[in-house]
């Protein structure tokens, strides 16, 4: 399975997005602001590509989609939330966007997750930042 993030709209502390699985609109995403040096909790991770496992998240008590080998992160994630401080470097996603905040992001993540726990059970998952 492929995931995509174009990054599309940027203010002072957030990155809104659109994410695409198989080249296909599933939701808006919300991240920290990109930097050029990583300030902890608050960098949106480097663009590029990614795997993607479902394991289990010590913080959130569930099964999480989880990238692996980002570049000085650990722990990346994607789960509900709905502004940059709900984020910490992870990706946020929603059904719907407004100015700096997304909305409705328990409904996106539980449709989202489902799919990706799916396929994880017979392919590898990866996702492109850009």
């Amino acid at each position: 399975m492929e995931l995509r993030v174009e990054r599309t709209d940027r203010s002072g502390d957030s990155t809104i997005g659109k994410l695409y699985v198989n080249d296909q609109f599933e939701c808006y995403t919300l991240e920290d602001v990109e930097r050029p040096v990583k300030i902890k909790g608050k960098t949106a991770i480097p663009a590029g590509r990614y795997e993607v496992v479902i394991n289990q998240s010590q913080r959130f008590g569930r099964l999480l989609p989880l990238f692996l080998n980002v570049p000085n992160f650990e722990g990346v994630r994607i789960h509900p939330g709905n502004t940059a401080a709900d984020t910490e470097g992870c990706i946020l996603v929603g059904e719907t966007k407004g100015e700096g905040s997304i909305g409705q992001s328990k409904v996106a993540f539980e449709r989202l997750f489902n799919k990706l726990k799916t396929a994880s059970e017979t392919e590898k998952i990866f996702i492109e930042i850009g």
